[in-house]
């Protein structure tokens, strides 16, 4: 199995935030009732944008690993 790091993770967590995010807004346009949707669909960006900065954060530090060489 690979390894999993920051960027791994990230990319997980950004992935499962906007599926849960189309899954509501699915249910909402088919006209399903959804109690704390946007509360659901809020804390769905804040993890979307939250794995993004980590996303970000990681791959820079892994460039200036690779900038100082061996």
């Amino acid at each position: 199995m690979g390894d999993w790091d920051l960027i791994s993770i990230g990319i997980v967590l950004a992935g499962c935030s906007i599926c849960t995010a189309g899954i509501i807004m699915a249910a909402i346009l088919l006209g399903f009732s959804v109690p704390n949707g946007p509360f659901l669909m809020f804390t769905a960006i804040v993890l979307t944008v939250i794995s993004v900065g980590v996303i970000i954060i990681a791959q820079q530090q892994l460039e200036k690993e690779a900038a100082r060489g061996p």
